[in-house]
């Protein structure tokens, strides 16, 4: 097992920052810093917390290095449904609802899908059943030929925004389960990234085509402020928006 000080060397070297830089954002010495680090002071809760905010580690890891620190874990994480987050999920249900007839889904740190507005199903009818067992995967939802890949025409578009995403979200927060997702459906060198693509200087929108309808979306992703629970640190609501009138009147009329 890590210690505290070798799991925060390694965030530090994950966002670049010198001990120096650290320190300074910390308000501690550098050599505070470097003996953390180095094991040789044992830091306190409030110090691990403090280091851990200026490198902006996620609440999940934040209770491993309070652990690796010996100290108890300072955040919970809780089901979505259970009563203490009955506030929080109230408001993604009313983001979702007032978001329609336009889809919009929430989704966890490995793009499960984790609620969906009622205009997300009209995108479901045509996919393989295995796919549509929970968990739910958005990756897998877009990208394996058996479920939106089919329908996506700039599906080089779509993979190459999904990459940088997911490769910035594994930089960010490194996670086995969503780097083995990677490399299935994004690793560089696939076929399916010669294929066709929309240039645009605005923005890069998803082309859907479903027999004669050819659907233009862009989307926009939203997440809790302030997070205390872990589940709300990492679950995130992505909205889709029509990116041209035709789109826009086809979900007017549904």
């Amino acid at each position: 097992m890590d210690t505290v000080g070798e799991l925060l060397r390694q965030w530090r070297h994950r966002r670049h920052r010198s001990q120096l830089d650290l320190a300074l954002a910390a308000d501690v010495s550098a050599r505070h810093v470097s003996l953390v680090e180095t094991g040789k002071t044992r830091p306190s809760a409030a110090m691990v917390l403090r280091l851990a905010e200026q490198l902006d580690v996620p609440l999940r890891e934040r209770n491993r290095l309070l652990l690796a620190a010996g100290f108890a874990p300072r955040y919970a994480e809780r089901p979505l449904d259970s009563d203490a987050l009955a506030a929080a999920r109230g408001a993604l249900e009313r983001v979702l609802r007032a978001h329609e007839p336009y889809p919009a889904m929430v989704f966890d740190r490995r793009w499960n899908i984790v609620l969906a507005n009622r205009a997300v199903d009209a995108f479901l009818a045509g996919v393989a059943p295995d796919l549509l067992r929970p968990p739910v995967n958005m990756v897998r939802l877009a990208l394996d030929p058996r479920g939106f890949a089919e329908n996506i025409v700039n599906l080089a578009d779509v993979r190459s925004v999904l990459r940088a995403r997911i490769s910035r979200q594994l930089a960010a927060a490194p996670d086995a389960e969503l780097a083995a997702l990677y490399e299935r459906y994004l690793a560089p060198g696939d076929p399916d990234d010669d294929g066709a693509r929309i240039a645009s200087d605005v923005l890069t929108p998803m082309l859907f085509r479903f027999g004669a309808a050819h659907l233009r979306l862009f989307s926009t992703i939203t997440t809790f402020g302030t997070p205390l629970d872990i589940t709300l640190d990492e679950v995130s609501i992505e909205s889709y928006y029509p990116a041209d009138d035709e789109t826009a009147a086809h979900f007017a009329a549904r």
